[in-house]
């Protein structure tokens, strides 16, 4: 008689991990979709975006289960396990940057230039609705130090030049990045102040963040301080620190 080869199983834990895994996209589009367009609040958008990552993190502890009873046992599923694996590793990938920056940066989600005397945020009613009522509060003076130490690059910048030239420059700047202006105040010929107060939103989920700029020209030189402070949240991630870097850059560098 021939010699029939025995039926080999199936990994269970294989199959689960697959299911798992193809679970938690639709959680986290179901997050941004919904963030986005503004159906649900930031709070709620963020845990059912949470409840994805779990879900995926869940199923790639499955999937290394899997892969132990395949190797021991000799069932079959590496197939399974090579799609769950994909697909948690592209869910994962995003949230895995976003803990290191949380874990290596300070609990921070205002930042400022000027850590002795930041921007204040206007009380103007019109600026006021625009950012729903909401006006950043002052900041402990030991978290502007702790901003000092995780962003030293974060500073003041000086131009030379006319104020009006400054401020237009600083103008062109922000909405080259796509900001809503909610507030200019040029620079007036007394004290050479002037202000330019806008809103940003996050890439994925359009959270708000607000967004005050101060010019102090005399003698010929302007200096530019930015303060940024998200509404959402007690850790930016580093969101801040790198939209006053793109505000900078976009000054140094133009558009044409």
């Amino acid at each position: 008689m021939p010699y029939r080869l025995p039926d080999l199983r199936e990994s269970r834990f294989a199959i689960l991990a697959e299911r798992l895994v193809f679970i938690a996209p639709g959680f986290v589009l179901a997050a941004i979709l919904a963030t986005r367009s503004g159906q649900v609040a930031p709070e709620m958008g963020l845990l059912i975006l949470t409840a994805g990552v779990v879900i995926a993190s869940a199923a790639l502890a499955v999937g290394f289960v899997a892969a132990i009873e395949i190797w021991r046992y000799g069932h079959i599923g590496l197939a399974r396990l090579f799609r769950t694996m994909l697909v948690a590793a592209v869910l994962l990938a995003y949230p895995s940057v976003l803990a290191y920056r949380a874990a290596r940066l300070p609990p921070l989600n205002d930042i400022s230039t000027d850590i002795v005397d930041p921007p204040v945020f206007s009380a103007n009613p019109a600026v006021l609705a625009a950012r729903e009522g909401r006006r950043p509060p002052e900041i402990d003076q030991r978290l502007r130090t702790a901003q000092e130490r995780a962003y030293p690059q974060i500073k003041t910048m000086v131009l030379e030049g006319e104020a009006e030239e400054t401020f237009q420059l600083v103008l062109r700047a922000a909405k080259s990045l796509k900001w809503r202006i909610v507030e200019e105040v040029r620079p007036d010929d007394n004290r050479g102040l002037g202000r330019i107060e806008a809103i940003d939103e996050t890439f994925f989920m359009r959270f708000r963040d607000d967004i005050a700029i101060r010019l102090r020209s005399n003698g010929g030189e302007t200096r530019i301080d930015v303060r940024s402070a998200s509404r959402f949240g007690r850790h930016d991630l580093g969101t801040n620190a790198a939209r006053i870097r793109k505000l900078f850059d976009a000054i140094s560098n133009p558009p044409d």
